[in-house]
């Protein structure tokens, strides 16, 4: 299965920081899961405009299955204002405050993904308080400050079915490579948990299946 030519041109339109080939590697995982005998959803903590949730949704709807994106759409710590990935385009200019909200539903228009996505608006751990359904794919990508990062494993980890996938998105080991915390906050404690085994690595992304 493969994206058709629409969607990887509205990938290349979409803003976002997830290489092609991590993304690629998002996307094969994704299909194996929905062809897989594991039940529920896939979700994604941490949307911005749509890049990643483009793959997910186009791997789910081939497979009738559906992609829940959670996200608060105002930022995380490294998009802000004076900082290496700001996008000024991104911002509400009636608040100053970012918005990436329209960006991702434009892309999922754009896409054909609206009947596959749902988006949800909202913080992380506040959305998983109300969460209740186990999970076939967790894809955590969301503020990549310790708190946050810590915080979206602790609230969604325990969610993924026997059999599920957690990927992780910016994993590096060397801290002069990038933030250290998905790495230390999410991918160590997952593994270090026993209830997970990695299964594939691309790039920064990290493949963990719940044992």
């Amino acid at each position: 299965m493969q994206l058709d030519d629409e969607k990887r041109r509205v990938l290349a339109e979409t803003k976002g920081f997830m290489p092609d080939e991590e993304g690629e590697a998002l996307f094969r995982a994704a299909v194996d899961i929905c062809r897989s005998s594991v039940e529920g959803p896939i979700v994604e903590i941490g949307s911005y405009c749509g890049r990643s949730t483009i793959w997910l949704g186009a791997a789910a709807q081939g497979a009738g299955r559906v992609v829940v994106t959670v996200d608060h759409h105002r930022g995380s710590e490294e998009t802000q204002a004076g900082w290496e990935h700001h996008d000024p385009e991104v911002v509400d200019q009636r608040i100053n405050k970012m918005d990436t909200l329209p960006f991702l539903r434009r892309a999922l228009w754009d896409a054909e993904l609206e009947d596959t996505v749902i988006a949800v608006v909202g913080a992380s751990p506040r959305v998983a308080t109300v969460w209740s359904t186990e999970i076939a794919m967790l894809f955590i990508d969301g503020g990549h400050g310790a708190e946050h990062a810590a915080a979206d494993y602790r609230s969604w980890a325990h969610h993924v079915a026997q059999g599920g996938v957690l990927a992780i998105h910016d994993v590096f080991a060397d801290p002069a490579d990038g933030g250290q915390a998905p790495h230390d906050e999410i991918y160590r404690p997952a593994l270090d948990s026993g209830t997970f085994v990695e299964i594939g690595a691309t790039g920064s992304l990290r493949l963990l299946r719940r044992q």
